[in-house]
């Protein structure tokens, strides 16, 4: 049986001071909440990295960022969102790289520091048997989102960034007979609390 084709898609706003973790410069400032965004940049990179036998397409918020191309392995590609709300810009990053040909596609933002290659890896085996899988987040939402067929109605008509995110996404595919899993739920890191809790979990394990 020939192997499915994988593509891991990476959201990741670009880093300018007061464009990222407003939610978290609200509390700790700009330069702060940018110094804490470009560590979670580092561990998604370093996450990235580490992938085999997965293709990785970055989309930019707003532009691809000059001269990361040293940073990344060969299977590492650049894109530039493209939508009115996050809801179209992942349904349209989607419905293109499945237009591309693979067979199962994961997308990830790059908020969370607790993602590791293993859940990944664990993320593509699921949907050998499952149509979709989901990272859940503890703030209601998922940090990481996998299909194996293109399933468009996940993205519309859909309210974001509130704590019913995930329960929503699970009833529409309900609706549709979609088949899903759940992976271990994990944070994100959103505001000054998250950081502080995540911080604390960190020096314990050190």
């Amino acid at each position: 049986m020939e192997e499915s084709k994988k593509a891991l898609i990476v959201f990741q706003k670009n880093p300018v001071l007061g464009k990222v973790k407003t939610r978290l410069a609200a509390t700790v400032g700009e330069a702060k909440a940018l110094e804490i965004y470009m560590l979670l940049l580092q561990h998604t990179y370093k996450v990235i990295n580490q992938l085999e036998a997965i293709d990785t397409f970055i989309y930019f918020s707003d532009q691809v960022e000059n001269g990361l191309e040293e940073m990344f392995v060969d299977r590492v590609k650049f894109k530039v969102q493209n939508g009115l709300d996050l809801g179209s810009r992942m349904k349209n990053a989607f419905e293109e790289i499945f237009q591309q040909g693979y067979d199962q596609v994961t997308i990830i933002g790059t908020d969370c520091p607790e993602i590791t290659v293993e859940l990944i890896n664990q993320a593509f085996e699921t949907l050998d048997y499952s149509d979709t899988v989901f990272g859940p987040a503890r703030d209601g939402g998922y940090y990481l989102l996998g299909m194996n067929q293109f399933i468009p109605h996940l993205f519309e008509q859909m309210i974001w960034s509130h704590d019913r995110v995930l329960m929503d996404s699970i009833k529409k595919l309900d609706l549709n007979r979609n088949s899903f899993t759940l992976l271990e739920m994990l944070s994100d890191i959103d505001n000054e609390a998250d950081w502080i809790k995540y911080k604390k979990t960190l020096s314990q394990t050190i």
